[in-house]
């Protein structure tokens, strides 16, 4: 896989998250959003890793949209976290201020291959449609 800031990112949160998982079960006796938020939280690289091996662009941006989603989900599971005081404000701000680092990258590659994946589509397009013209004129 080749080197890119995003999974880097992903890579350096999901053991952020492995470390708050062990931290919850093992000091708080928290077992089940601390699972919620090992799931989603590691869930992030794994779908940029599947990314990776796309066999298309829309391949590729449907694993961008999982990522994209298991980062808000867990901002969600972060904030319960907080707000239920198994994990202490200082511990929060530090892990939604990454993850939301993440989302504005995925959000912005989003964008980009939303962009490519029509600027191909038209191309596709006015291609057929002068090979049509092409065949007809003569």
């Amino acid at each position: 896989m080749r080197e890119n800031i995003v999974f880097n990112k992903s890579i350096a949160f999901s053991i952020r998250v492995i470390h708050l998982y062990r931290f919850l079960c093992n000091n708080q006796q928290e077992f089940v959003l601390s699972k919620q938020v090992l799931r989603s939280g590691t869930g992030i690289g794994a779908n940029l890793a599947e990314a990776e091996c796309a066999i298309s662009k829309s391949d590729f941006l449907s694993k961008i949209y999982i990522a994209y989603k298991e980062c808000s989900e867990t901002l969600y599971w972060l904030r319960l976290l907080y707000e239920t005081e198994y994990i202490t404000k200082k511990q929060y701000d530090s892990l939604q201020r990454d993850c939301n680092e993440i989302v504005k990258i995925l959000s912005a590659t989003t964008k980009t291959t939303e962009k490519n994946i029509k600027s191909e589509s038209d191309i596709k397009k006015i291609t057929k449609r002068l090979e049509s013209n092409e065949k007809h004129a003569q």
